[in-house]
């Protein structure tokens, strides 16, 4: 492995994607800093990576506090220059529309845009005065087109992709390269299978193939990797990733 000088931020380090994300950037030779609520459940992560030979710090954030994003993206800095941040929080919910509550509604905006819009504006500030630096944004079907009970969710998501599109504008021109990955596609987690068990039985989802209906975390991982890859001349400002077998 090459160590690199270099950190790469993921906010929302979570146990699929996120984890999936900072384990291939640390095999990369970034020094990887974790933030999510909960910070104890980053242990396992923590472990894998250092046994490995990565280095990695873990923290507890909450993505919709702006004094602890602007704290956790500076200590990042401090311990190597602020390379990557890639931001990963969810916050799936899906409820009819009569049934989403106010707080419901404010809670996820809070949490997939509004963190979002904090997650990119810290770390712009940060990498402006190098004149470089990347800023990746995880979006969802519902950043694209709304559905039956994600009212709270699409209207979050939509405002990310918003966000991130208006800073790829602003950024690129001064070297920052500024994404959205849309994962049009279930990934491959308990929690999804869960949901498929619930709706469609339990065979249907013990004899998923994760290649052709839900996506690996694993293969995100190395879609955000290349994307960090890009040549200057010719950066994506969003993708759109899905399974073969996925209908779209």
């Amino acid at each position: 492995m090459t160590q690199r000088h270099a950190t790469a931020a993921i906010i929302g380090a979570g146990d699929y994607i996120g984890s999936a994300i900072a384990r291939k950037f640390a095999a990369e030779g970034f020094s990887i800093f974790a933030g999510r609520r909960n910070g104890d459940k980053l242990a396992p992560l923590v472990t894998q990576i250092e046994a490995d030979g990565g280095r990695i710090n873990a923290r507890s954030l909450d993505a919709r506090r702006e004094d602890e994003v602007t704290a956790f993206l500076a200590a990042a800095d401090a311990h190597a220059p602020l390379e990557v941040c890639i931001f990963n929080v969810g916050a799936n919910v899906n409820f009819p529309l009569t049934e989403t509550t106010e707080r419901v509604f404010r809670k996820v905006w809070e949490m997939a845009c509004y963190a979002g819009f904090l997650a990119g504006r810290e770390s712009a500030r940060l990498m402006l005065p190098r004149g470089g630096g990347a800023i990746f944004f995880t979006g969802a079907t519902a950043s694209l087109r709304g559905g039956f009970g994600y009212a709270a969710f699409a209207a979050a998501k939509f405002g990310l992709r918003a966000v991130a599109q208006s800073a790829a504008r602003e950024l690129g021109p001064q070297n920052i390269h500024v994404a959205h990955l849309v994962i049009d596609s279930g990934v491959d987690t308990e929690w999804v299978r869960g949901r498929i068990r619930e709706r469609e039985g339990e065979d249907v989802a013990r004899d998923l193939a994760p290649p052709g209906r839900l996506m690996r975390p694993e293969a995100i991982a190395d879609a955000y990797w290349q994307l960090y890859c890009q040549p200057r001349d010719a950066w994506s400002s969003e993708i759109e990733i899905r399974p073969f077998a996925e209908k779209w």
